[in-house]
């Protein structure tokens, strides 16, 4: 496959666009500021736990409520997981506060080289209703954003997929998808999509 044969490329968000700044100093402050002492290791070991929540549950974020739910229960999953005694309620804001995203090195070249190209692009990512406003914040925000939250439904299904096509009228098989994960592989093939992996200018040296 190269760039002749292709119309459109999709990007996965976290983990291929852009990635979390640790969030673990951050954490341990704010909870000293409410007079609990927490250790590195169990607050990683809290936001691991949160983060395997979020991941099968982003498309619930879909609205306001919904996603101010989610944020509180992911909140409580954290504290749960970390042994610290306080109510969700209290921590959730300083929580969502610290997570607090970076674009991955190399990868607003990459765009800028899709562009270029004259390409079709979109971002695809099993994320809540918030991902535009993040890319928005990094300096990507003219791209177009498909979400699990958005269709209802995650990778590795396909619609996420299709739902990001049709708008640009490109087929499948003329796209490619740049993924990090096994449910971007399987959900571009299953749209009929070609697919490489992450990182994005190693993808794209695969194409010339």
């Amino acid at each position: 496959m190269r760039f002749a044969d292709l119309d459109a490329v999709t990007l996965d968000a976290f983990g291929t666009l852009l990635t979390l700044i640790d969030p673990v100093p951050v954490l341990i402050e704010s909870l000293r500021e409410r007079g609990i002492e927490a250790r590195a290791e169990q607050v990683t070991e809290g936001f691991a736990a949160e983060g395997e929540y979020y991941k099968s549950r982003s498309l619930e974020g879909r609205g306001e409520e919904s996603l101010a739910r989610l944020r509180l229960d992911c909140t409580g999953v954290f504290l749960r997981a970390a042994g610290i005694h306080l109510d969700p309620a209290e921590f959730v804001d300083a929580y969502i506060e610290a997570l607090r995203f970076e674009l991955l090195p190399g990868a607003a070249g990459a765009v800028a080289s899709l562009r270029r190209r004259g390409l079709a692009l979109a971002v695809v990512g099993n994320w809540d209703m918030t991902l535009p406003d993040h890319l928005a914040q990094l300096g990507l925000g003219d791209l177009p954003v498909v979400t699990s939250a958005a269709v209802g439904a995650a990778k590795p299904d396909p619609a996420p997929f299709h739902v990001a096509l049709d708008p640009l009228g490109v087929e499948p098989a003329r796209a490619l998808h740049i993924g990090n994960e096994e449910a971007d592989e399987l959900g571009a093939k299953a749209a009929g999509m070609h697919f490489a992996w992450a990182p994005v200018s190693a993808a794209l040296e695969g194409l010339e």
